[in-house]
């Protein structure tokens, strides 16, 4: 370190030469030395000085700032650190508070399920079934109490009568009958498997006149295959209803008499998917005049995509349109997630798009007439995370629950309202409740730091609050993006059964179908009576107005073919 640059000027006794006998000359040479050795001297006792007293001020300085800076560092990773396992114990160990009703039980044996007597078993309800497409959840009823079967059902009379010996009163007088009681049994048949002989009629002229004539060949949703529209309808059924795997099917199909391979049963997906493409095509123009989508994507394993490793993730893109009773649902394969994916999905679409934080969104939402809306749901999911963290005290993730449910609650009171009445609710209750929760975020989130989970959370709702307050704009926007989770719910339970697809084509295979059945549900149809009509109607159709009669929204459940045609 250098010396100052300016320093105390040396001052120099006045001498007068001829006193020490030396010249003139001789005495400012020597006055010269003797100026540079002091100034010298002087300048490293500065130095010496001033680096003590710089380091000691300087290290006591940068000590303090950084040792509190390092120690905030270190707190802060130590809470996020046991936020994150708070969680990961909760998620392995713990109950979800927004599991969905319709899930189940993970396991479900006798032991477990059982009630301790058989009597009370044989009281246990039976409530008549009912779409998957239904949101009005049932209210659980008391064990004890029989409820009854189904009236749509299909009844089998057996009839016990009293043995005619016993028919005879004490009185000698024959007993006349005067009565009955009836109890019902629910049964099931089996699936049974059988065999189609199409026997086509030939005619000809006993003179030889002219050639025969024979019945035409009835037309095949697959032309070059033994398997029936209803085999098919079935197959489609467990694979993508009931979430069962090819090879599975397979095995329940062998039990039955029929043995099938599972390669077999791939080339009859693939060939039906591309038989309903049209209906696909359809489901998508469809969608497409809607106003208001909700989208998201999830991921599906695909084992050979070209030039791309087989523990490579792809991706289903969902979309979601319409209201309660008649949502339509579109599933589009691609093997990408980026941006470029939803601006090709929904290329000269307008509208509103609600989605959730992801990125990849951000372009097609700068396209001129998309407005960009942001799921609560989504906001609201950190600050549970936040208060598991914290569980048994009351604390800011707890306001920001109770001012959300707030949100809710409006929504719930005007689900059956019109659009206007909606509209209406949201201006006069909704936007009050918005205005807290924005000061409230102002207030905390300078308070507490962005590592831990409510400040995360914080974060989300400052971040996204623009487009998290956009719902309240109209009365046809939804609050969140839970429609479209619904509709991939049954995709990811399925995956979790037959884990990848083989090729893209069976993954493009399944969009086509997850798509048709999920939409055939969300207009309130049975998935396989659906398939089973259109599967026996769709090789009869030509124009573009016969696969337009095909769709849910231009059938009722009593236009479905209910008994063989043949």
């Amino acid at each position: 370190m250098s010396a100052p640059s300016s320093k105390p000027p040396i001052e120099m006794p006045e001498i007068d030469p001829e006193q020490f006998g030396i010249s003139a000359s001789a005495l400012e040479q020597l006055t010269q030395t003797l100026h540079e050795q002091l100034s010298a001297q002087y300048a490293a006792h500065y130095e010496a000085h001033y680096s003590a007293h710089y380091a000691a001020h300087y290290d006591a300085h940068y000590d303090a700032h950084y040792s509190a800076h390092y120690e905030r560092e270190f707190q802060q990773r130590m809470q996020k650190l046991y936020e994150d396992l708070i969680l990961a114990r909760r998620r392995m160990f713990g109950r979800s508070s927004e599991a969905h009703p319709a899930q189940g039980r993970l396991f479900d044996e006798a032991d477990a399920i059982a009630p301790e007597t058989t009597e009370a078993d044989d009281q246990a309800v039976i409530a008549p079934a009912s779409s998957e497409s239904s949101k009005t959840p049932r209210t659980p009823k008391a064990r004890g109490k029989r409820g009854p079967l189904p009236s749509d059902l299909p009844r089998v009379d057996i009839v016990h009568d009293v043995p005619e010996s016993e028919r005879l009163c004490a009185c000698g007088t024959p007993m006349v009958e005067i009565g009955e009681e009836v109890s019902e049994q629910l049964d099931i048949v089996p699936m049974q498997i059988r065999v189609l002989r199409h026997i086509r009629k030939r005619y000809g002229c006993p003179d030889k006149s002219q050639n025969p004539v024979i019945a035409p060949v009835p037309k095949q949703v697959l032309p070059r295959s033994n398997a029936s529209p209803d085999l098919l309808a079935m197959l489609l059924t467990v694979k993508y209803v009931d979430g069962l795997p090819l090879a599975r099917f397979s095995h329940v199909l062998e039990r039955s008499g029929a043995r099938v391979t599972r390669q077999t049963l791939a080339r009859w997906v693939i060939g039906t998917s591309q038989a309903l493409q049209p209906l696909h095509n359809l489901l998508r123009d469809s969608l497409l005049d809607s106003p208001v989508l909700v989208m998201d994507e999830t991921i599906v394993q695909v084992l050979k995509e070209p030039d791309r490793d087989p523990t490579a993730q792809s991706y289903m893109w969902v979309q979601v349109a319409g209201p309660p009773g008649k949502k339509m649902v579109l599933y589009d394969y691609d093997p990408s997630r980026s941006g470029t994916v939803p601006v090709r999905l929904l290329e000269g679409w307008t509208g509103y798009l609600m989605t959730d934080g992801y990125s990849g969104y951000s372009a097609v939402a700068r396209t001129p007439g998309v407005e960009h809306l942001s799921c609560w749901a989504h906001a609201r999911r950190p600050f549970v995370e936040a208060q598991a963290v914290h569980k048994g005290k009351v604390g800011k993730a707890d306001q920001a629950l109770a001012m959300i449910a707030r949100l809710y609650k409006i929504e719930k009171d005007v689900r059956q309202a019109s659009d206007a009445d909606r509209y209406l609710a949201r201006q006069r209750r909704s936007l009050p409740i918005l205005n807290e929760i924005r000061q409230w975020v102002d207030q905390n989130l300078p308070l507490v730091p962005p590592s831990t989970k409510l400040g995360a959370a914080l974060a989300y709702l400052d971040k996204f609050w623009g487009r998290l307050v956009r719902y309240t704009e109209r009365g046809d926007l939804p609050i969140d993006g839970n429609p479209v989770e619904n509709a991939i719910r049954p995709f990811v339970v399925g995956r979790k059964g037959w884990l990848f697809s083989d090729t893209p084509a069976g993954a493009h295979a399944s969009a086509v179908i997850y798509s048709l059945v999920e939409t055939a549900k969300g207009f309130g149809f049975e998935p396989y009576l659906w398939l089973r009509h259109v599967l026996r109607r769709l090789p009869l159709a030509q124009t573009v107005e016969d696969y337009e009669a095909l769709m849910p929204w231009n059938l009722h459940p009593q236009d479905l073919i209910t008994q063989r045609e043949i």
